[in-house]
């Protein structure tokens, strides 16, 4: 049993990541002081909640606990952002997590995991930043850099992510929209049939969660995606051929659109087998 620090666990990834490693470990959680958020995790008895309303408050209570691993999820995510995006993307992205990064020595932590996004280098362009958001992720993985030469004995573990589906997920999402469309039975309009997306199931993710956490990993830049790109009109046929009821769809053109990814390290030991055609087409149809 390890002591693992959780933070955002109550978004999407972070959730499934405490769902993943809750039975066998001992977790605890960051939340600030909110009801709402306090009845998410209603269903973990024994986590340990480190609840604060201001961060000198957070600081405090970070240096009381002892964890072997911390992992980073939260984040404020905006994909354009307006002027009163500015001061959550600075508190949530950059003040949050280098509280956390000061106080790792002091809570004994001996692996810091961090979540960042591929529109980091967008295109496979290094340091072409899509959107503010990824400025602010590329601004903390440069704290990351900076913590790893200060605290030589910890291991920093930064991983890219880009497109992501599985349960739980109440995201603004293409799969999400097919998904609540399907639902209602309308139609969903898509930019185009050859739209491709990298989708990578949030079980895959904790797999590789797992894998770092358990095994003797070397402590580098990692990038987890899926093996395939898949085109939107696949993803639509494979459910329409698996269930009676289909997905109705409006293409607004064939313009073909398909984002390209940095190639960063992969996680070696680890391969997604949770990413299939199948697997985004039972996630839509609600199993």
């Amino acid at each position: 049993m390890k002591s693992i620090l959780i933070t955002g666990s109550t978004g999407f990834v972070g959730s499934n990541i405490l769902e993943n490693l809750y039975p066998k470990n001992k977790i605890f959680v960051i939340l600030r002081n909110n009801p709402i958020n306090k009845n998410k995790l209603n269903n973990y008895k024994k986590i340990k909640i480190i609840s604060y309303n201001k961060f000198d408050q957070l600081n405090k209570k970070l240096q009381k606990i002892k964890v072997d691993v911390v992992v980073h999820c939260a984040t404020h995510y905006t994909k354009y952002h307006t002027y009163n995006d500015i001061s959550k993307l600075a508190k949530s992205n950059i003040i949050f997590g280098n509280i956390i990064l000061e106080n790792l020595k002091k809570m004994k932590t001996k692996k810091f995991i961090n979540f960042s996004t591929v529109w980091e280098d967008y295109d496979s362009i290094k340091d072409n930043n899509f959107n503010l958001y990824s400025v602010y992720k590329k601004s903390f993985s440069n704290l990351v850099s900076y913590y790893k030469k200060k605290l030589p004995t910890i291991d920093f573990y930064n991983i890219m992510i880009n497109d992501t589906f599985g349960k739980n997920d109440n995201r603004l999402k293409i799969i999400n929209v097919l998904k609540k469309n399907y639902k209602k039975n309308k139609i969903t309009n898509i930019i185009s049939k050859n739209l491709f997306i990298n989708l990578l199931n949030v079980k895959d993710i904790n797999d590789a969660i797992n894998l770092i956490i358990n095994k003797n990993i070397k402590a580098n830049v990692y990038l987890l995606k899926n093996k395939i790109s898949y085109k939107i009109v696949d993803i639509i046929n494979c459910f329409n051929n698996n269930y009676d009821k289909k997905i109705k769809v409006k293409w607004l053109s064939n313009k073909l659109i398909k984002e390209k990814i940095y190639p960063y390290k992969q996680l070696k030991k680890w391969k997604p087998k949770k990413s299939k055609l199948i697997d985004i087409a039972k996630i839509i149809k609600g199993r």
